[in-house]
C-alpha cells in the first residue's frame, strides 16, 4: 500500500459513524495482538489475511474453516493466526467491531460477520452499514457504551491499518483470502487441497 492509499483509507475509516464523538487521541500507540486458535506451541502455523468485506473469505469460513477448525485447530495439530486485511472502509468497521470483544469473542463475532455479510454489507449508506455492524456488536454482548468507545477509538484504528500494512507488505499479501502455510504463502483452496497441504506440512 503506498501512502496515498493509506491516507485514504485512514480518511475514510474515521468517517461514517455519525452522531459519534470525536475520535480519541492518546500519547501511546496501541499495540495490535494477533488473533490465535489453536496450540501456540504447534509445530505447523497457519496464517489467514482476510477482509470481511471479501465474499470468497465469508464462503471459505462457510466451506473450509469448519472442518478445518474440527481436524486441525482444536486438535491441537496447528496454531491458526487471523489477520485483517483492509481493502475499504467497511472492512475496517467489521474489524473494530470482531476486536472490540477482545480475543475471547473476536471469533465468535468474526462467524457473524461472515454468516451476514450479505445483509450488512449491503444496507445502503454508510450509517446503515455502521448500524448493522453495531447491531452484530450488540447480539454478541458487548455493551453500547463499550461498543461505541470502540468504534471511536482512532489511536487503535491507526493502528491497526499500520499493522496491516505491516504485515501485507511483509508477506506480500495482495488478494484474499491468502494464507501462510508453514512459511510459505498459498491461495484460496478448498479444504480437501488444504488438508492435504497440512498432512504433507505436518508428515502425517
Amino acid at each position: 500500500m503506498d501512502r496515498r492509499t493509506f491516507v485514504a483509507l485512514m480518511a475514510a475509516g474515521t468517517a461514517g459513524f455519525s452522531g459519534l464523538p470525536a475520535f480519541a487521541q492518546d500519547a501511546e500507540a496501541p499495540v495490535i495482538e494477533d488473533m490465535v486458535l489453536g496450540n501456540p506451541d504447534a509445530a505447523v502455523e497457519v496464517i489467514e489475511y482476510a477482509s470481511y468485506t471479501c465474499p470468497h473469505c465469508a464462503n471459505f469460513h462457510k466451506t473450509v474453516f469448519k472442518d478445518l477448525k474440527a481436524n486441525y485447530i482444536d486438535t491441537g495439530k496447528i496454531k491458526f493466526v487471523y489477520r485483517e486485511v483492509y481493502f475499504d472502509k467497511y472492512g475496517m468497521w467489521a474489524s473494530m467491531i470482531a476486536r472490540c470483544g477482545g480475543p475471547e469473542k473476536f471469533f465468535g463475532i468474526t462467524d457473524m460477520i461472515y454468516k451476514t455479510q450479505s445483509d450488512w454489507a449491503r444496507a445502503g449508506s454508510d450509517a446503515a452499514i455502521a448500524d448493522a455492524l453495531r447491531k452484530i456488536g450488540l447480539l454478541a454482548g458487548i455493551e453500547k457504551d463499550e461498543l461505541e468507545a470502540c468504534l471511536t477509538d482512532g489511536d487503535k484504528l491507526r493502528a491497526l491499518v499500520g499493522w496491516y500494512q505491516e504485515n501485507a507488505q511483509r508477506d506480500d499479501i495482495t488478494s484474499t483470502p491468502s494464507f501462510i502455510v508453514d512459511g510459505k504463502k498459498q491461495s484460496n483452496m478448498n479444504y480437501a487441497d488444504f488438508s492435504a497441504l497440512l498432512d504433507e506440512a505436518l508428515g502425517a
